[in-house]
Protein backbone atom coordinates (compact mmCIF):
# COMPACT_ATOMS: atom_id res chain seq x y z
CA UNK A 1 0.00 0.00 0.00
CA UNK A 2 2.65 2.57 0.82
CA UNK A 3 4.48 2.03 -2.29
CA UNK A 4 1.08 2.78 -4.38
CA UNK A 5 0.78 5.90 -2.37
CA UNK A 6 4.57 6.37 -3.41
CA UNK A 7 3.67 5.72 -7.20
CA UNK A 8 0.89 8.25 -7.01
CA UNK A 9 2.26 10.66 -5.38
CA UNK A 10 5.47 10.72 -7.48
CA UNK A 11 3.31 10.70 -10.59
CA UNK A 12 1.30 13.69 -9.34
CA UNK A 13 4.14 15.68 -8.66
CA UNK A 14 5.81 15.00 -11.93
CA UNK A 15 2.56 16.32 -13.99
CA UNK A 16 2.52 19.39 -11.59
CA UNK A 17 6.28 20.20 -12.08
CA UNK A 18 5.81 19.40 -16.09
CA UNK A 19 2.70 21.66 -15.88
CA UNK A 20 4.72 24.44 -14.08
CA UNK A 21 7.29 24.45 -16.31
CA UNK A 22 4.71 24.68 -19.23
CA UNK A 23 2.93 27.63 -18.16
CA UNK A 24 6.62 28.86 -16.84
CA UNK A 25 7.19 29.30 -20.75
CA UNK A 26 3.86 30.84 -21.29
CA UNK A 27 4.52 34.32 -19.04
CA UNK A 28 4.62 37.42 -20.28
CA UNK A 29 8.33 37.48 -21.32
CA UNK A 30 7.33 35.42 -24.37
CA UNK A 31 4.47 37.53 -25.89
CA UNK A 32 4.82 39.01 -29.44
CA UNK A 33 5.94 42.34 -28.95
CA UNK A 34 5.13 45.60 -30.42
CA UNK A 35 6.56 45.30 -34.49
CA UNK A 36 7.14 41.49 -34.16
CA UNK A 37 5.41 38.81 -36.21
CA UNK A 38 4.53 35.05 -35.67
CA UNK A 39 4.62 33.40 -38.26
CA UNK A 40 2.51 30.51 -38.23
CA UNK A 41 1.59 27.47 -40.51
CA UNK A 42 -0.25 24.56 -40.59
CA UNK A 43 -0.12 22.19 -43.32
CA UNK A 44 -0.71 18.46 -44.29
CA UNK A 45 2.34 15.70 -45.58
CA UNK A 46 1.86 13.88 -48.39
CA UNK A 47 3.42 11.38 -46.35
CA UNK A 48 1.96 9.22 -43.38
CA UNK A 49 1.84 10.62 -40.27
CA UNK A 50 4.71 9.54 -38.37
CA UNK A 51 6.60 7.74 -41.07
CA UNK A 52 9.77 8.17 -41.78
CA UNK A 53 9.53 10.47 -45.03
CA UNK A 54 7.26 12.55 -42.62
CA UNK A 55 10.00 12.86 -39.85
CA UNK A 56 12.38 13.53 -42.12
CA UNK A 57 10.69 16.38 -43.51
CA UNK A 58 10.14 17.75 -39.85
CA UNK A 59 14.05 17.53 -39.33
CA UNK A 60 14.53 18.85 -42.27
CA UNK A 61 12.80 22.45 -41.75
CA UNK A 62 14.08 22.05 -38.44
CA UNK A 63 17.64 21.83 -39.54
CA UNK A 64 17.30 24.33 -42.63
CA UNK A 65 15.00 26.82 -41.37
CA UNK A 66 16.64 27.59 -38.08
CA UNK A 67 19.41 28.67 -40.18
CA UNK A 68 17.70 31.77 -42.04
CA UNK A 69 18.76 35.05 -40.74
CA UNK A 70 15.90 36.51 -38.46
CA UNK A 71 14.03 33.44 -37.44
CA UNK A 72 13.45 33.51 -33.92
CA UNK A 73 11.77 30.34 -31.49
CA UNK A 74 11.20 28.40 -34.61
CA UNK A 75 8.81 25.62 -33.16
CA UNK A 76 7.24 22.42 -34.67
CA UNK A 77 4.25 20.41 -33.88
CA UNK A 78 1.96 17.82 -34.88
CA UNK A 79 -1.67 18.19 -34.16
CA UNK A 80 -3.33 16.82 -31.47
CA UNK A 81 -7.33 18.50 -31.81
CA UNK A 82 -10.02 16.62 -33.15
CA UNK A 83 -11.12 20.54 -34.38
CA UNK A 84 -8.12 21.13 -36.62
CA UNK A 85 -7.48 18.30 -39.54
CA UNK A 86 -3.82 19.47 -40.40
CA UNK A 87 -1.50 16.98 -39.36
CA UNK A 88 1.57 19.61 -38.64
CA UNK A 89 2.06 22.94 -37.60
CA UNK A 90 5.33 25.39 -37.49
CA UNK A 91 5.51 28.53 -35.62
CA UNK A 92 8.28 31.09 -35.97
CA UNK A 93 9.00 35.04 -34.72
CA UNK A 94 10.47 37.77 -36.38
CA UNK A 95 11.66 40.65 -34.66
CA UNK A 96 9.89 43.06 -37.50
CA UNK A 97 8.41 43.17 -41.01
CA UNK A 98 11.83 43.79 -42.64
CA UNK A 99 13.05 40.74 -41.26
CA UNK A 100 10.35 38.51 -42.32
CA UNK A 101 10.41 39.87 -45.67
CA UNK A 102 14.57 38.79 -45.69
CA UNK A 103 13.28 35.49 -44.56
CA UNK A 104 10.75 35.02 -46.68
CA UNK A 105 13.60 36.04 -50.09
CA UNK A 106 16.20 34.14 -48.64
CA UNK A 107 17.71 31.40 -51.07
CA UNK A 108 17.54 28.99 -48.13
CA UNK A 109 14.08 29.26 -47.53
CA UNK A 110 13.57 29.55 -51.17
CA UNK A 111 15.46 26.40 -51.86
CA UNK A 112 13.30 24.76 -49.07
CA UNK A 113 9.90 25.82 -50.51
CA UNK A 114 11.08 24.84 -54.30
CA UNK A 115 12.77 21.27 -53.23
CA UNK A 116 10.77 20.08 -50.68
CA UNK A 117 7.49 22.30 -49.18
CA UNK A 118 6.24 21.87 -53.09
CA UNK A 119 6.92 18.15 -53.37
CA UNK A 120 5.80 17.06 -50.18
CA UNK A 121 3.49 19.42 -48.26
CA UNK A 122 -0.67 18.26 -49.96
CA UNK A 123 -2.26 21.71 -48.19
CA UNK A 124 -1.34 24.31 -46.08
CA UNK A 125 -2.84 27.61 -44.49
CA UNK A 126 -0.14 30.51 -43.41
CA UNK A 127 -1.18 33.34 -40.63
CA UNK A 128 0.62 35.67 -39.74
CA UNK A 129 0.12 37.78 -36.51
CA UNK A 130 1.21 41.59 -34.98
CA UNK A 131 0.60 42.62 -31.26
CA UNK A 132 -2.67 44.20 -30.78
Amino acid sequence: MKRRNFIHYAGAAAITASATGFLNSCSPDTELKTGEILHTVIFDLKHPVGSPEANQFMADAHKILTTVPGVRNFQAYRQCSPKNDYQYGFLMTFNNQTEFDAYTAHPDHSKFVTERWDTEVSRFQESDFVKM
